[in-house]
């Protein structure tokens, strides 16, 4: 409770209720001076941060080691003593998927400062347009020879046409090549070609959109930007998942006994365990590869990686054999069943993540 001296006057600062006690019955206010001295203010902020640290981490004690018990208090009306499912959730969200980009990125990568003007020019003369130039220059020399009188006309063409197949096959074998050598060769087909050479709306929609994502842009660069765009849309991609996961619980379940809103809070508490998991796993990797020059630490790198993997993979079962409270054998069973189903969706859902991370490149 608050130990800050209530205020004479009687009508609540918020709502303006009478109040006779210490909160207003009207709007749960409490009825003392909002203006506070420097120490008030310290002390207040104390406060708040002890117990904020003592809920967050008997939380975070309980969600790794007791599997199920978080969900269990919270639905039995226990729910002071621990962060909400929700905030819970959102803030290992966050943490992860803020640290994880940061700790990717390798220490040990040299880093080089080269000059913008340069780059572009390393980029313009990559393989691809290497092996254009020199296809160019193969039929500047066989029309010189010609010209010259070394080869006949006959032999001139049976080399020039040599080199146009070649042509074609490094076209062919180019990173995601439809055929299409540029935009305007895509529209110049759209509006003047033969009829079974026309595309879709659909189909002249993606190849345009590929055309546009390759333009400028090496291969290296474009999967790059994918795994980039990729990884921003997983906090997305994991709020249509959830609830698509306590759906799946929902239809295994008694509907008699378990509401879907029970099914979400588990869903809540497990998706956080799960994150929270790939944290502490990324973490270690961080912290061994600083030291992986000595044998003796990639085998416990290696040991530890493998037992957070495998406890993670466990952990559901545990978790739902207490919280449904099932027998074992039922638990194994249903886990089977939810883990195929989830993996069918998770599927669809890592596919669809990746066309739209693709359409999203700039």
């Amino acid at each position: 409770m608050s130990k800050n001296e209530l205020r004479k006057d009687k009508t609540c600062l918020n709502c303006r209720h009478v109040v006779e006690n210490r909160y207003c019955p009207n709007c749960g206010q409490e009825n003392t001076d909002s203006r506070k001295t420097f120490v008030q203010l310290f002390v207040h902020f104390f406060e708040d941060l002890t117990h904020y640290e003592n809920s967050f981490w008997k939380t975070i004690r309980n969600l790794i080691f007791k599997p199920s018990a978080l969900t269990k208090e919270y639905l039995s009306g226990k729910r002071m003593s621990y962060l909400a499912p929700i905030r819970l959730y959102i803030f290992i969200s966050f943490v992860t998927f803020f640290l994880i980009p940061i700790i990717q990125d390798s220490p040990n990568d040299e880093m080089v400062e080269v000059d913008q003007t340069a780059a572009k020019e390393t980029v313009v003369t990559s393989d691809t347009l290497t092996i254009a130039q020199d296809n160019l220059k193969k039929k500047k020399w066989i029309a010189d020879m010609e010209k010259k009188g070394y080869i006949d006309k006959k032999a001139a063409d049976s080399l020039q046409k040599g080199v146009v197949q070649r042509e074609e096959s490094d076209d062919a074998s180019d990173y995601m090549n439809f055929g299409y050598r540029s935009v305007e060769h895509l529209d110049s087909i759209q509006k003047f070609g033969k009829a079974d050479e026309k595309l879709s709306d659909w189909e002249y929609w993606i190849n345009k959109k590929i055309l546009l994502v390759k333009k400028g842009k090496t291969k290296k660069e474009i999967n790059e930007k994918l795994m980039e765009s990729f990884f921003r849309n997983i906090p997305k991609a994991l709020f249509i998942y959830m609830p698509l996961f306590a759906f799946v619980l929902w239809l295994f379940e008694s509907k008699k006994r378990w509401y879907y809103f029970d099914h979400g809070i588990f869903t809540l508490h497990y998706f956080s365990f799960l994150l929270l998991a790939s944290l502490i796993l990324e973490l270690f990797n961080f912290f061994f590869e600083c030291f992986n020059q000595y044998r003796i630490v990639n085998i416990i790198s290696y040991i530890v990686e493998s037992v957070i993997i495998i406890y993670s993979l466990y952990y559901f079962f545990p978790a739902h054999h207490r919280f449904y409270e099932q027998s074992r054998f039922k638990t194994i069973i249903k886990g089977i069943f939810i883990f195929f189903i989830n993996m069918i969706i998770l599927t669809f859902i890592i596919i669809g993540l990746f066309f739209f991370s693709f359409i999203n490149i700039h």
